[in-house]
């Protein structure tokens, strides 16, 4: 099958026609031809303002198969990444059971090998990540585990975090942990400040995060290593990974794009679907995040996707889980937040190099003989997303019948085209 993308504008500083507007020719899954003039194809895309870029990648999502396929199975989760531009995306291990055997490895290795979107599974750095007895990393690493982690679960213990970081040197692989201190933030609905007080919900402090980055900082410094930080989302947590980096420690992290878009003065009160954690942070942490995205700080933008099935989220506040649906909703959110604080062309690097330079995945270049693993976007359309047109099996979204700018129209990747239906 021939495909032509014509007249897209190229994001990808790889590339020697980047930033140009040109038309690409796909033929089999691969990169033909870029520039000349209009060709004879199957399938012709043509779209006013359509851009193209690497494929994106997402650090951090979770999955519900096996064991919780009614929040979300593979195939939901797949369409929803597809929908929302990822052609890869890292699946952290809190799944029934978890993801700690070359088994479960395989399993979702399997069942995701037909589809659109490489889903790379995540190997829990703990046995049944209860953050004490380590797994057998070398042997997940070798069934094909992207990276270790315990997800949703922070873990705790400092000698872990020695022992793992250690474990893993041998063959470069990378710890990434979501720091968060949980006897601190226990009980916390949400951000502990002056809105929590007014509101009269238990908080969750900032001191949580922090105490825990500056500590995994020093364990880092002490074991040597890769470490990464998912989802930070405070100014301190900010500042000290960005002294860390200055020492020159092997230290990436990442940040949720809905932590641009809320602080916990804007949130609707008691409506669970903001309910999220980390919690959204005040004002002034939502501009370090910005600063930091900006100066390089933060090297990737993420989904943060945590599916709930609506008898998780119907509930009163203190009894509701955590978890916002944000796949599809990702690069618009980030889009919209940072168009005047952040260059299109770092943000997309954000989606793209830099999470694939964390996971030592192989370059994704536009150019001639390459595959071809696009992501297909216009940055300036407005929508609003819908629970009729979310393709997640849960509907967990702050943003639905929210305007957003930025919309994808769809990905080209394993020699599948897979367009968003209003295109």
């Amino acid at each position: 099958m021939k495909l032509l993308l014509k007249a897209v504008r190229i994001y990808d500083p790889s590339s020697v026609f980047h930033l140009q507007q040109q038309n690409i020719l796909i033929e089999n899954g691969m990169i033909t031809s870029i520039g000349g003039d209009q060709q004879q194809a199957d399938q012709t895309i043509e779209l006013e303002g359509l851009c193209v870029s690497p494929g994106w990648v997402d650090l951090y999502a979770q999955v519900g198969e096996p064991g919780l396929e009614h929040k979300e199975d593979i195939e939901s989760l797949a369409a929803a990444a597809a929908a929302g531009g990822f052609t890869d995306v890292l699946c952290m291990p809190n799944v029934q059971p978890i993801v700690q055997t070359k088994g479960a490895i395989h399993f979702l290795k399997a069942k995701a090998a037909s589809l659109s979107v490489n889903l790379l599974p995540v190997g829990a750095v703990t046995v049944d990540t209860q953050g004490k007895e380590l797994t057998e990393m070398i042997d997940l690493q070798r069934a094909g585990a992207a990276a270790f982690s315990d997800g949703a679960k922070p873990v705790q213990g400092a000698e872990v975090i020695v022992k793992a970081l250690q474990y893993l040197q041998p063959f470069d692989g990378i710890l990434m942990n979501r720091p968060e201190h949980t006897r601190l933030a226990e009980y916390g609905q949400m951000h502990e400040g002056i809105v929590s007080t007014q509101l009269g919900m238990k908080g969750i402090p900032a001191l949580a995060e922090e105490v825990m980055v500056t500590r995994d900082l020093q364990l880092l410094e002490y074991t040597g290593g890769r470490l990464h930080f998912s989802l930070i989302s405070t100014a301190a947590a900010v500042n000290a990974i960005r002294q860390a980096k200055a020492k020159g420690l092997q230290v990436t992290c990442d940040v949720a794009s809905y932590q641009l878009a809320f602080t916990d003065a804007t949130i609707a009160p008691f409506d669970t679907n903001f309910k999220v954690s980390p919690p959204f942070r005040s004002e002034a942490d939502r501009e370090a995040i910005l600063q930091g995205l900006a100066d390089g700080t933060i090297d990737a933008v993420v989904s943060g996707h945590q599916p709930q099935d609506t008898e998780s989220k119907k509930l009163e506040f203190d009894l509701a889980e955590f978890g916002i649906i944000n796949l599809e909703t990702a690069f618009a959110v980030a889009n919209s937040t940072t168009r005047n604080t952040l260059a299109l062309e770092i943000l997309i690097e954000k989606l793209t190099a830099m999470p694939r330079q964390i996971l030592r995945l192989p370059a994704c270049s536009i150019a001639e003989g390459e595959a071809a693993c696009l992501t297909l976007f216009n940055p300036d359309l407005k929508w609003k997303p819908t629970i009729e047109s979310i393709r997640s099996k849960s509907k967990n979204s702050p943003f639905m019948g929210q305007e957003l700018t930025g919309k994808v129209i769809g990905i080209v990747n394993k020699g599948q085209l897979v367009l968003n239906h209003s295109f």
